[in-house]
């Protein structure tokens, strides 16, 4: 499934502190969390499309898409630990094996895949003529997630997936934003986002005192959803869901200064989240 996204890079704002530790090529940025480093693996960057709002008003959209269109993106996200090797999520899997590679990562040396959902701009690269194309890792998949595609007529891409992946399979259930953790892996606790698919779950890095949240599709098209949080998509199974979590989500990491990651947010796709006074909303730093 082919999802269009998107994005606006709002500058001159207030920002948060980021520490960012290298760009090591063109589509793939490396940003520091403690003793973690999570890398933005970039799948393409394009334009989205208006026609994905659902109850955009023609004032929104004269003044953050006037043209129709606004940028757009697909990330994946590598996360290297002092013990493990953790891809989040898979893209489309169209560029996502030159960027591992770019940062000296082949495809066995990831130990953990953790997946936000279960669509296909998440899923792609997960197999290689229908065998495991990570043959070490780990898969997780929130519970919901895991049983919404499982069930017969949706999604064979992600059944294909669950086959293959089905003796490493680990099923779980995220917490609330702000709630008890629960904790998948040492410094990575995963929080229900659910809307933009039933499971939909984001996961939260942790180390030395230092947060991000890798959000996954919490937004698609950043460039309204950031001023407008109750704006949702036509690609969430249940909008006004997706809206609640998505809002709640936003107060949380601006409220706490936790910098967040994201599927559909414009390369290098990592920044600080903070209010917005003029639209009651939020607005988006990009780190550098």
């Amino acid at each position: 499934m082919r999802i269009v996204i998107g994005f606006l890079m709002i500058v001159n704002i207030l920002c948060m502190t980021v520490k960012v530790d290298a760009q090591n090529a063109e589509n793939v940025f490396t940003y520091r969390v403690g003793l973690f480093e999570v890398t933005t693996l970039a799948e393409s960057i394009g334009q989205g499309n208006k026609g994905i709002l659902i109850d955009a008003t023609p004032e929104m959209l004269q003044k953050y898409a006037p043209e129709g269109t606004f940028p757009n993106g697909t990330n994946a996200y590598f996360v290297k630990t002092p013990d493990k090797n953790i891809l989040v999520d898979a893209g489309y899997g169209r560029n996502l094996f030159i960027n591992l590679k770019a940062i000296g990562i082949e495809p066995e040396h990831v130990d953990i895949v953790l997946l936000t959902h279960m669509h296909g701009d998440h899923i792609g690269g997960m197999l290689r003529d229908g065998k495991p194309a990570f043959p070490n890792a780990q898969l997780y998949i929130a519970q919901k997630e895991h049983d919404y595609w499982a069930a017969d007529g949706r999604g064979e891409q992600a059944r294909n997936v669950i086959a293959a992946y089905k003796s490493k399979l680990h099923l779980f259930e995220p917490a609330e934003i702000g709630q008890k953790a629960v904790t998948l892996l040492p410094g990575i606790e995963a929080v229900a986002a659910y809307g933009h698919t039933p499971g939909h779950t984001v996961f939260l890095t942790k180390s030395n005192n230092e947060q991000l949240l890798i959000w996954g599709d919490v937004t698609h098209a950043m460039a309204i959803q950031m001023p407008y949080p109750q704006i949702a998509v036509t690609y969430d199974v249940t909008p006004k869901d997706a809206i609640t979590y998505r809002k709640a989500i936003l107060e949380y990491v601006a409220k706490n200064k936790i910098p967040v990651a994201g599927a559909h947010i414009i390369f290098p796709g990592i920044g600080a989240v903070t209010n917005d006074p003029s639209s009651g909303g939020y607005l988006f730093t990009p780190a550098k």
